[in-house]
């Protein structure tokens, strides 16, 4: 017992004077200058303000509420044979293998070495004298098994290991973001297939209508009430009528080659696809109260704060680096230099050694405060990249709701625009039947009808849309409490304090 107690206090005294030495190379002077945003001075505009207080956040599946049973079916293909969502589960498995070499740093590491030579000495008798050795060939041995433990006293270690744990939340976010685009890049394409053919019947209508008022010009001719002039008017539009109807066939098959595409999968996959089935029942409802209560399901904010986190250790691992290092070291192993080719296995060639080493740093022309000066500017730029994603990410949320709000009172005006030309075109063709005007009447009721319903479902499809990239904006439910809790205590800096067996820092 008494002489653990010395040995207690003779280590606890050499620390103290390894302490006091560490001002050899100093830190002073270098220290983070970027600050983050109060997420409670970004006041919320009035479109924010203006959407519902409950939290009625997107849920992991957030794509079910279009109510169609193939886009469902579609995400969850993309979600499982994607090239760039399986890219990034990559980069994933390498910032967890990063970790776990952080982590094993802080355990003792064992080494095995052996080498045997079969070495011929010189004859020269100044370089060994008259000993056995000289002009003799023998087998030369060397075998150590070494220990090796860093005390880790000022924590370089644990930081480092912290910090490569939270880079690993910091890709497993990012994986989560890029689930989530790619979730959103497939709703949208489907909202724009369904839009195709939305418009592809219109477009069929419009062709089937041209085609009938050219019967009935025809008809007219025949019966002396027309024109040739009328006939060719009639006639006229139709090529063009014939080559939108091609163009939408074209984009309805490129949208399902994207689709395929976005799924992993060949084109001839995207044939099996059929008309979209979708509906909306849900509201845009968010909360308006702390901006990062707002933002803080969204991926990206929450990747932005754990890298903050990430560099603040790195400051630390840097701040340790100015300090001694003390390891204890241990070695077994053995010696010979002539004898059998396993002499140095024998009892006889034994050798051991154990005991502390010591690493002070005391000049190193500037390369620990580099060192430093590059961890801190790398904390000011993660705090500075948290703020601009913070920013962005408020506005961005305020554009859909904006758009939303928009879309809603533009359908109304496109309703209303609609129940004007249907009437305009039905009392134009009733005139032209009656030979009460020419066919230019009938042409322009009927391009105004088009262009309202084409507009209409045109803006259908942007509501979906916009709708889809508000559940995006808002996080579309991918990260669970766990992932995005970062207390305010990982995102700054903390000091380095003494802490060893002996002298457990306050």
């Amino acid at each position: 017992m008494t002489c653990n107690m010395r040995s207690g206090v003779y280590l606890s005294s050499l620390l103290a004077v390894f302490s006091s030495l560490a001002g050899c190379i100093s830190s002073n002077g270098i220290l983070p200058q970027a600050s983050r945003l109060d997420d409670s001075e970004l006041v919320t505009d009035s479109a924010i303000q203006e959407a519902a207080h409950e939290a009625v956040w997107p849920k992991d599946q957030w794509w079910h509420a279009y109510g169609d049973a193939q886009l469902n079916a579609w995400v969850d293909l993309a979600l499982a044979h994607n090239p760039s969502l399986a890219e990034a589960g990559t980069r994933v498995r390498k910032a967890q293998a990063m970790a776990g070499v952080a982590e094993a740093m802080r355990d003792p590491q064992v080494d095995l070495m052996a080498e045997v030579q079969r070495k011929r000495w010189p004859k020269d008798p100044h370089f060994y004298g008259p000993g056995a050795l000289s002009g003799a060939t023998t087998w030369n041995g060397v075998t150590d098994l070494g220990f090796v433990f860093n005390f880790d006293l000022w924590g370089g270690l644990r930081n480092n290991q912290e910090r490569a744990l939270d880079l690993v939340r910091v890709t497993a976010t990012e994986e989560r973001a890029a689930a989530l685009e790619l979730q959103h890049n497939v709703v949208r394409s489907y909202i724009h297939l369904a839009m195709y053919y939305a418009e592809l019947d219109i477009a069929e209508a419009s062709l089937q209508q041209k085609e009938q008022l050219l019967a009935l010009a025809e008809q007219r001719l025949r019966m002396g009430l027309g024109t040739e002039f009328e006939v060719s008017e009639a006639e006229s539009p139709i090529p063009e009528a014939h080559r939108q109807v091609d163009l939408l066939h074209e984009d309805i098959k490129l949208t399902k080659n994207q689709l395929a595409a976005l799924a992993g999968k060949g084109p001839a996959a995207g044939e099996s696809l059929t008309r979209p089935k979708l509906s909306l029942h849900a509201e845009a409802n968010i909360p308006a109260t702390l901006p990062l209560e707002l933002v803080g399901h969204r991926p990206d904010v929450v990747a932005s704060r754990w890298l903050v986190a990430a560099q603040a250790r790195g400051i630390e691992v840097a701040k340790a680096d100015f300090y001694p290092n003390v390891n204890l070291k241990a070695a077994l192993g053995g010696r010979s230099a002539e004898g059998s080719l396993l002499e140095f296995l024998t009892r006889d060639k034994l050798t051991y050694s154990v005991g502390p080493a010591l690493n002070l740093p005391i000049f190193d022309a500037g390369r620990r405060r580099g060192q430093l000066q590059a961890a801190t500017a790398s904390y000011d730029q993660a705090v500075e990249q948290y703020n601009q994603t913070l920013v962005a990410a408020l506005k961005s949320i305020s554009d859909h709701l904006v758009r939303l709000h928009s879309l809603h009172e533009q359908l109304g005006f496109v309703a209303h625009g609609i129940e004007t030309a249907e009437l305009r075109y039905e009392l134009a063709q009733e005139a032209f039947k009656r030979g009460l005007t020419d066919y230019r009447g009938v042409l322009e009721a009927q391009t105004l009808l088009f262009d309202q319903q084409r507009l209409q479902e045109q803006i259908r499809a942007a509501q979906l849309s916009t709708q889809a990239g508000l559940w995006v904006e808002l996080g579309g439910g991918v990260l669970d409490e766990k992932q995005m809790k970062v207390s305010e205590g990982q995102l700054t800096p903390k000091e380095i304090n003494l802490s060893t067996p002996f002298h457990q820092s306050e």
